[in-house]
């Protein structure tokens, strides 16, 4: 369905777990799907409403899975009802974070981040997809020659540094990951965090997501020091080091290509230019300091 020509509110109002007449307000802030705050008189509800988006990989069959597992392992809000492309959770009341917050809370986000990767996989039913950023950027990259975009006279050079990135990640272990660590991905209720947004989750390393919370969140060497020897539980080596900038500089590539492709694709009323701008500077400088550890 086409957001733009698409009013989702009578299709809203007519889901069947409301008690009462519903008041529906939207939620400002996404980049891949249009939310609302609906309430009806006893309780709130999140409605998430977005079609599948194969050109990012999204698949909602993939989200819901995802979601109710990881509500099941006590890590995402209560999947109340789904019929795609809607999607409808309890409403978490609690502060969303921003870069500071999980900062300030990163050992909080990192142990939210390892259940994650450890629990939910005991939820999980049916078929599930994989996330490789590396495949990714290559697909991406096919997507923007196919499309002309503005693009394209730098792709040739991104693939040659994806490549070198992939190779200095080398064999990686398997986890089911986030994959968009976003701070305002997390929300703290004043007792205990919650992760929500399951768009891209999917099998992969679980370098892609500490790289991508690093990245999102701009860490220090220090808190990445600390993120690494709490994830780890031991100390970091200079072999890991390089394996998490290497990651968190392919997590910043992968994000300005989404930009790219979003700058063609998204009907969403955001700033897609400037979001890719400013993703490029900062994997310019993640990419830099890469190179800067494989000298040593």
């Amino acid at each position: 369905m086409d957001a733009d020509a698409f009013d989702p509110k009578p299709a809203i109002r007519a889901m069947p777990i409301w008690s009462g007449p519903v008041e529906i307000e939207p939620l400002l802030g996404g980049i891949t799907n249009n939310n609302y705050l609906v309430s009806d008189g006893s309780r709130r509800v999140v409605v998430r409403y977005g079609g599948d988006i194969p050109v990012h990989g999204v698949m909602r069959f993939n989200e819901l899975a995802a979601a109710k597992a990881a509500a099941a392992a006590g890590i995402s809000p209560k999947v109340l009802y789904a019929a795609p492309p809607f999607l409808a959770m309890d409403f978490i009341e609690g502060r969303t974070y921003g870069a500071e917050d999980v900062r300030e809370n990163l050992r909080r986000c990192v142990a939210l981040i390892k259940r994650a990767h450890r629990e939910i996989p005991a939820h999980l039913r049916g078929p599930s997809l994989c996330f490789n950023v590396f495949h990714v950027i290559r697909d991406y990259a096919h997507t923007l020659q196919d499309e002309g975009s503005r693009a394209v006279p730098w792709l040739a050079q991104f693939l040659e540094r994806a490549q070198r990135l992939e190779r200095a990640v080398g064999p990686i272990d398997l986890v089911f990951g986030h994959n968009d660590l976003l701070a305002a991905n997390f929300i703290d209720d004043g007792a205990r965090l919650w992760l929500i947004d399951w768009d891209y989750a999917g099998w992969g390393t679980p370098l892609f997501d500490l790289g991508g919370l690093s990245s999102n969140n701009n860490f220090t060497a220090g808190e990445n020091e600390l993120m690494l020897a709490d994830y780890f539980e031991a100390p970091a080596n200079d072999a890991l080091r390089r394996k998490l900038q290497a990651m968190l500089a392919a997590s910043l590539l992968r994000e300005s290509m989404w930009s790219m492709i979003s700058e063609i694709k998204s009907a969403i009323d955001f700033d897609y230019v400037s979001y890719t701008q400013e993703n490029l500077r900062r994997f310019e400088a993640a990419f830099v300091a890469f190179e800067e550890m494989e000298k040593t």
